[in-house]
């Protein structure tokens, strides 16, 4: 199925919180839970990319990053049934061309996602592992 043809991509930074809550929990992510903090990181961020069907917000990537030479991708999420059509594809690719003059990109993958990361370009460090501090109870 190709909707990405009828996806509209999107740089902003203002949500509504039912529509974070939304997707995020779509995704069975716990930062769902949290949909006024969610409203208010969307504007500290320094990239907030989204794919919108219509109305509907269907995907997003977050990222941070120093000004020059480090971006961090702290969230890149799709609602499932959006998933495998190509929009987390194309919101990585608009990241990867905003930060294209930094020396690096750097993510944390869950397992079952490394593949879709490697087909996008990154690769796995085989030297570190993700380490968190979390207040949110998983």
């Amino acid at each position: 199925m190709d909707m990405n043809s009828n996806i509209e991509y999107k740089e902003i930074k203002t949500f509504g919180r039912d529509e974070l809550e939304r997707l995020f929990l779509s995704v069975e992510w716990s930062s769902g839970r949290y949909p006024e903090r969610l409203v208010q990181a969307m504007q500290r961020y320094e990239t907030v990319l989204s794919a919108w069907d219509g109305e509907r917000l269907v995907g997003m990537l977050c990222a941070m990053d120093d000004g020059v030479m480090t971006a961090y991708i702290h969230y890149l999420l799709v609602a499932p049934e959006y998933q495998h059509c190509g929009i987390g594809r194309r919101l990585v690719e608009i990241a990867k061309e905003r930060y294209a003059d930094y020396l690096k990109i750097v993510l944390i993958a869950y397992t079952h996602g490394t593949g879709f990361y490697e087909n996008c370009g990154f690769h796995a460090a085989h030297d570190s592992v993700a380490m968190y501090l979390t207040e949110m109870g998983d």
